[in-house]
């Protein structure tokens, strides 16, 4: 019994760890793919993926091929595992600012090429030799699996040589502490990936209690090394500050990996105690996944209030935007608000309709009304919008009552109520001072968000050099010298591009495009006598045309980006037709467009330095965060 649930733990605890690298790998592809850090960090989480989770599902298989089969995808993912990591090691090494002149580049190579060997000699049953199935299950070693342990010994020991390099090459103190966290963090797949049972299955099969509790203590460690890991890796080359990096990986966690294998654990163990009663799959199994699932979601939910705080630093102005958001009042909120007010005043004075009328730029106009559509006289009302004395008052307009709106005595009006009557009712009635008050103060709490709005509109957002600043230089101190157009491209560049690509021929977002700043749109438009939707048009040709590669045009990889700039926005051929003529998937497809986005962006850049420099223009910060061109002067 103690046995059985130590090799259930063990197993639980396995699939856990390829979860969490499996999400890890997810969170690396969907928000930093571009950085050469977290790219091979998502490589190692693949890996690691395919060797936890094969080592879970085959000591937990109950036939033997199955368990061979698993075994296999297991070992995969450990073979691949040290030419990844010292891939890792050399792109860690280069974001310091050392980058490899071709020799770690050809050894990294070499390691894949090796690995590769290996992989060849896996399939081939050369690398392992007999399974033995049983209370545990594992391979039994031949001379070439010594062979891939020298293998893996020296190319862990490279790559931990390059990790030590670049750890010694960081001067800030917090990317040092983030780095020393990663070293810390990177002893999991180290020694926690390693599969032992093919060297010590014969020691494990004769003390399986002791061989299995020290599996599960290596698991555990891992597990908490790993976070650690992708903790230090999130901020390699992301432009966002560390508060909000900390928060999406934290989210990402916990609603992934840690509720995945919660669900997971506590679904194994009401089966697992089934089976001690003859009823594996009863009831309890699925109805367990579900509540637990549902039960940790609201729980993370619930409790966000209390944790992210901790997560990310409680800060003072922080929380104060965080309550704006949820305090604002819409336009829409308003006039929900005030139909309810008029609808209680027209069952109150038993009329059919009702309206208020708002002041905007010092004039009276219709904003809310209930009942039949009210057709009111031509002309304003003879009430002066500063009018202190029409407090509390009721006004005659050509068959209409009006009731000026203020906040207090004294206060400016905010409003006009009005209802048809044929006689005035008593100004000094409860129920219509209390609906006037209702309507001033929803009326006053609109106004009042509207200036906040407008404050935040005209608060000068600088342009997004200082984000893709920290980017580079959070490892790397020399960087805060390197120019701006050798930095990596403005996110917000790339979406503006992409905008007026999806434009080229028609469309308000290229009109109203940012890239209206770029001084070398207006110097199109100045030497060519075009307008600005045609300038827009002709740099953008011109940025694509300086990506076409020599030579006649071909469907070769040399010509991937350009083939997919020219016939997606240029021609304006469809996504599916895009990819179908060029033999790529849509996901293929959505990948490579955005690299060639980005190196349209690279070009716009190097053409404005360009322009800049002809004119003698020194280069302007606000370039990247530039105002939009238009009646707006927010993005």
């Amino acid at each position: 019994m103690t046995q059985a649930f130590l090799r259930a733990l063990n197993q639980v605890l396995a699939a856990g760890i390829g979860i969490t690298a499996l999400s890890l790998w997810l969170y690396a592809l969907a928000f930093n793919l571009r950085n050469r850090v977290a790219f091979t960090f998502s490589a190692v989480m693949l890996a690691l993926a395919l060797a936890f989770g094969g080592e879970s599902l085959g000591s937990a298989a109950r036939e033997p091929q199955l368990a061979a089969a698993w075994f296999k995808v297991q070992w995969i993912g450990v073979i691949l595992l040290p030419a990844v990591y010292l891939h890792l090691s050399d792109a860690l090494l280069a974001t310091t600012g050392r980058p490899s002149r071709g020799r770690r580049i050809w050894l990294v190579r070499a390691v894949y090429a090796i690995s590769l060997a290996f992989l060849f000699a896996l399939l081939r049953g050369k690398l392992l030799g007999k399974l033995h199935f049983g209370a545990l299950n594992y391979y039994s070693p031949t001379p070439l699996s010594w062979g891939f342990v020298a293998f893996y010994i020296i190319g862990m020991g490279w790559a931990w040589v390059n990790f030590l390099r670049a750890y010694r090459r960081t001067v800030v103190s917090t990317s040092r502490q983030r780095m020393l966290y990663l070293l810390l963090g990177a002893l999991a797949p180290t020694f926690g990936a390693f599969p032992y049972s093919v060297f010590l299955g014969e020691l494990g099969a004769r003390a399986p209690t002791l061989f299995l509790l020290a599996s599960i203590t290596a698991n555990i460690f891992t597990t908490i090394l790993l976070v650690v890991m992708a903790y230090a890796v999130a901020f390699f080359g992301v432009p966002w500050p560390d508060r909000v990096v900390k928060l999406r990986l934290a989210r990402w966690l916990l609603r992934g990996p840690v509720t995945v294998s919660a669900v997971l654990a506590l679904t194994t163990a009401v089966r697992r105690f089934g089976e001690h009663f003859g009823h594996p799959y009863t009831v309890f199994a699925p109805l367990t996944m579900v509540v637990t699932f549902l039960l940790l979601e609201h729980l993370i939910g619930a409790t966000a209030p209390l944790w992210e705080p901790l997560v990310a630093g409680d800060d003072q102005t922080l929380r104060l935007l965080s309550d704006l958001e949820e305090r604002l009042f819409t336009r829409q909120d308003l006039a929900q608000l005030l139909e309810a007010v008029l609808a209680a005043l027209c069952d109150h004075l038993r009329v059919p309709s009702a309206f208020i009328l708002g002041v905007e730029e010092g004039k009276l106009s219709m904003w809310v009304s209930v009942g039949p559509k009210t057709e009111l006289p031509s002309g304003e009302p003879q009430i002066h919008l500063s009018q202190e004395s029409a407090h509390g008052k009721i006004w005659k307009w050509d068959g209409f009552c009006l009731l000026p709106l203020h906040r207090g005595e004294g206060q400016p009006m905010l409003g006009v109520m009005g209802f048809p009557c044929a006689e005035p009712p008593p100004a000094d009635d409860p129920t219509i001072q209390t609906l006037a008050e209702r309507a001033a103060l929803a009326l006053e709490y609109f106004y009042t968000g509207e200036r906040v709005a407008k404050a935040l509109q005209a608060f000068p957002l600088p342009g997004d050099l200082i984000p893709r600043l920290r980017a580079v230089a959070r490892y790397d101190q020399k960087s805060v010298l390197a120019p701006e157009d050798q930095l990596p491209p403005a996110g917000e560049m790339v979406r503006w591009v992409k905008d007026a690509l999806s434009h080229y021929w028609g469309g308000p977002k290229l009109s109203s495009t940012p890239l209206a700043n770029l001084q070398v749109v207006q110097e199109t438009m100045r030497e060519n006598e075009e307008d600005l939707p045609q300038a827009v048009r002709t740099v953008l040709r011109a940025a694509v045309e300086r990506l076409r590669p020599r030579g006649e045009r071909g469907y070769t990889t040399e010509w991937l980006l350009y083939n997919i700039l020219e016939m997606k926005f240029l021609q304006g051929h469809k996504v599916v037709e895009v990819a179908k003529r060029l033999a790529l998937s849509e996901a293929s497809f959505y990948r490579k467009q955005r690299v060639a986005l980005e190196e349209v962006v690279r070009v716009l850049l190097e053409m404005e330095a360009e322009a800049r420099k002809s004119k003698a223009i020194a280069p302007k910060t606000e370039l990247l965060g530039a105002k939009p061109y238009g009646k707006n002067n927010h993005t």
